[in-house]
């Protein structure tokens, strides 16, 4: 008798009002952090030489190499930091302005972002750029959190995985819109680069424009406002039907296991040992994320060209060639992720990205005996950016929204946010000079980096796919109680049709219980 409700809860169908809130949340949001990461790569020669020229004109005397190196660095890393102290807030704003309201307001800084930016050639001001690209690196390090989390809450858990590989899709468009953008026939000329940078303004006035007329996350509402009415009437709008009762029992059912927790805090949740396993887990796979190398690639694809041996004219359109394969890469994920699931994506990618990391090095070790070895360092850069974008890219930030409940979920946002964007910071300020340092071998510690992670996913992390959020809890508390009670009792019981541990539970590590 049971059976059927369950059923009937698990899944749903695509709705438009789904898809559009999924699209509109990603073009504003997701597509402008890929659009940034890639925008500093083209026009790199334009904005040295007006740094080296404001700086000449202000002191009398042009930059030395080192410090222009550095300077371009910070300009190219300091997104990162932005994004990283943009993750720090994302707990506070989610739970006072809700995940809808938070993205909507978030968009006045990439107005503020563009204008710097716009107006720095004419300022003669290159710490208006460097200011610029750290608002956008605030506004990132928010959404990149938010958008994800949002999704998962209103996405029926049969379609979670789909919507939530969205944002990736569109972070790979924006970084292939920035390399079509740069190409010299449209924005790659010198006297456009502050154009380019200010361009992120158009989807962010968009979203801010038509993203107050969706629903805020049903989850929020009623978990966290206890607001039935506006939780109904946005699964309504959202699921396209009249019948959600069955979504409301299961909602109801998670927020009298929270009764009597709050949302906690980011210390909470470190020092919380029934999380610990998801909260390494976090860690890692967003740590590994940003270290894969795929921001060395993202930020210095021309660099890595030229390095590699391609003619200086060809060097744009192969870029550009590049950002096509990773949006066919994301597409592939979107659509299949539902049917392999989380694990298998994220363990092939990163094993591949690594794999293609140490063919980048042995390439570039060879190409001066073996001519055509720089078309194998092209190969292997498209295959990494072809592996993250089908799983490491997007997968994550899903991960991050599935593994934990409500009352943990932002605060999880918060260090997966920080570890991911400081890890962003330090490839994106410590590749050159890792590069200059290491030469080819740079590549090696990428490699390294993705077999380790692709390892951990392998024997830690559970698959997730069609599992409400909290089964998912009770599988990792099954966990806990697993490695704590062994070998008390070790009896099997079924969970709306999986196996838990029965003397387990969402909250067992507060329980104290102890055996009979």
């Amino acid at each position: 008798m049971d059976d059927k409700p369950c059923h009937r809860k698990m899944t749903g169908h695509l709705t438009f009002p789904l898809m559009a809130a999924t699209l509109l949340s990603s073009f504003g949001s997701s597509m402008l952090y890929g659009y940034n990461l890639a925008v500093v790569n083209s026009p790199a020669t334009h904005i040295q030489a007006f740094y080296n020229a404001t700086w000449s004109k202000r002191y009398g005397h042009g930059l030395t190499q080192g410090t222009l190196t550095l300077m371009y660095s910070l300009t190219v890393s300091v997104f990162a930091l932005g994004g990283l102290v943009g993750s720090f807030p994302v707990g506070m704003l989610v739970t006072r302005y809700g995940r809808n309201g938070t993205l909507i307001r978030s968009s006045f800084l990439v107005f503020l972002a563009g204008v710097l930016m716009g107006f720095s050639r004419y300022m003669e001001s290159p710490e208006m750029v460097i200011i610029g690209r750290f608002i956008t690196g605030i506004h990132s390090g928010i959404c990149l959190s938010v958008v994800p989390m949002y999704l998962g809450e209103i996405a029926p858990k049969n379609l979670r995985g789909f919507l939530g590989l969205v944002p990736s899709i569109f972070i790979c468009l924006g970084v292939f819109s920035a390399q079509v953008l740069g190409l010299p026939e449209l924005l790659g000329k010198d006297p456009y680069w502050p154009l380019f940078l200010s361009v992120v303004v158009i989807p962010a006035f968009l979203q801010l424009l038509l993203l107050h007329w969706f629903p805020e996350s049903p989850r929020y509402l009623l978990i966290e406002k206890d607001n039935v009415r506006g939780a109904t009437e946005a699964l309504r709008w959202f699921l396209g039907t009249y019948d959600v009762e069955d979504v409301i029992e299961e909602m109801r059912e998670e927020q009298s296991s929270l009764a009597s927790v709050k949302t906690v805090s980011v210390w909470h949740l470190l020092t919380d040992c029934s999380v610990r396993w998801q909260v390494l887990s976090v860690a890692v796979i967003n740590i590994g994320m940003q270290l894969s190398g795929i921001d060395a690639i993202w930020f210095y694809t021309n660099i890595i060209f030229e390095n590699a041996g391609i003619p200086d004219p060809e060097i744009p359109y192969t870029t550009v060639g590049t950002g096509a394969i990773e949006v066919v890469a994301g597409l592939i994920g979107c659509f299949t992720i539902e049917k392999l699931g989380r694990r298998p994506l994220v363990i092939t990618g990163f094993f591949f990205m690594g794999i293609c990391c140490s063919g980048i090095t042995m390439s570039l070790v060879l190409q001066a005996s073996v001519s055509w070895m720089r078309y194998v360092s092209v190969a292997c850069v498209i295959g990494i950016i072809a592996g993250f974008c089908m799983g490491p890219a997007g997968v994550p930030f899903l991960m991050t929204a599935e593994l934990f409940k409500q009352s943990h979920r932002p605060a999880a946002y918060i260090v997966g946010g920080s570890l991911n964007w400081l890890s962003n910071f330090t490839v994106g300020f410590v590749f050159p000079f890792l590069q200059m340092s290491a030469g080819a071998f740079c590549y090696l510690v990428f490699c390294g980096i993705c077999i380790l992670v692709a390892l951990y996913v392998y024997l830690i992390i559970p698959e997730t796919k069609n599992k409400t959020f909290m089964e998912i809890s009770h599988i990792f508390a099954s966990r806990h109680s697993f490695f704590s009670c062994l070998p008390d009792s070790v009896k099997m019981v079924k969970f709306n049709g999986y196996g838990a541990l029965e003397n387990s539970s969402l909250e067992f590590s507060g329980s104290g219980s102890s055996p009979a």
